[in-house]
């Protein structure tokens, strides 16, 4: 957790980025859950309402980057403090590129309004918009602790998003191969299925990051992956 300082200007300056980045936080997640949810729905209005909250979330990560600038200018912090500082520049612009994740998925629902999604697609984009969620909510709550051995424990189960999503990668490659009809509606939905997927990619860049600040060390070894969507209908011996 922050310490508290001789300067209480100095603490009020850290609780705001504090207080900041979990409000980004909320807004990013409310953002994802209502572009998936305009999606399966083709709830045009709903995908507008996640485009224009956009502006309020780069907002909010513009503020963060400006009093993180002023406040190293004013205190010149060192070590914990400066991490503190750092890292919620690093987390805003994550939380921020979550915000631009919804809504270009968000941007699709127009695009797939005409055809829909089909029910059993439908239900693997849901799965895995919960998946990374759900991550995306347990590495907030993290931040709020700042627990080193969460934020690796976070870390550690990104490849489940991946293999969910590989998975949904070929059964939307089936339904294009079993009918031309259906290749303009999946291959939006190949874009949005990447977008989610991504989400999961920058909750563990913000499991990183909490680690980071906790130890002033970086996790050790490569993260998981388990994304072989790059490999499916590849010719092998």
């Amino acid at each position: 957790m922050v310490s508290t300082h001789i300067l209480s200007a100095y603490d009020e300056d850290l609780k705001f980025l504090t207080r900041r980045i979990a409000e980004m936080g909320g807004l990013a997640e409310q953002m994802v859950s209502d572009s998936v949810r305009a999606l399966v729905h083709s709830d045009a209005a709903l995908a507008q309402k996640v485009i224009s909250d956009d502006v309020v979330l780069d907002h909010a990560e513009r503020e963060v980057g400006d009093k993180a600038i002023v406040t190293i200018a004013r205190r010149q912090p060192m070590a914990a403090d400066l991490r503190e500082i750092m890292g919620s520049i690093r987390i805003a612009s994550d939380l921020e590129r979550v915000g631009d994740l919804g809504k270009n998925t968000a941007k699709r629902v127009i695009a797939v309004q005409g055809t829909g999604v089909p029910r059993r697609l439908a239900r693997g984009i849901e799965h895995l918009s919960e998946l990374a969620l759900g991550q995306l909510k347990e590495v907030l709550d993290v931040y709020a602790t700042r627990s080193p051995d969460k934020a690796v424990s976070i870390r550690e189960r990104d490849e489940e998003i991946d293999a969910m999503y590989t998975s949904l990668f070929r059964e939307m490659l089936t339904y294009m191969m079993e009918d031309p009809r259906n290749i303009t509606t999946c291959t939006h939905l190949l874009f949005c299925a990447k977008n989610i997927e991504r989400i999961g990619d920058h909750a563990t860049n913000i499991a990183e990051t909490i680690y980071y600040m906790a130890t002033g060390a970086q996790p050790e070894g490569e993260r998981p992956k388990d994304d072989t969507a790059n490999t499916v209908g590849a010719v092998t011996e």
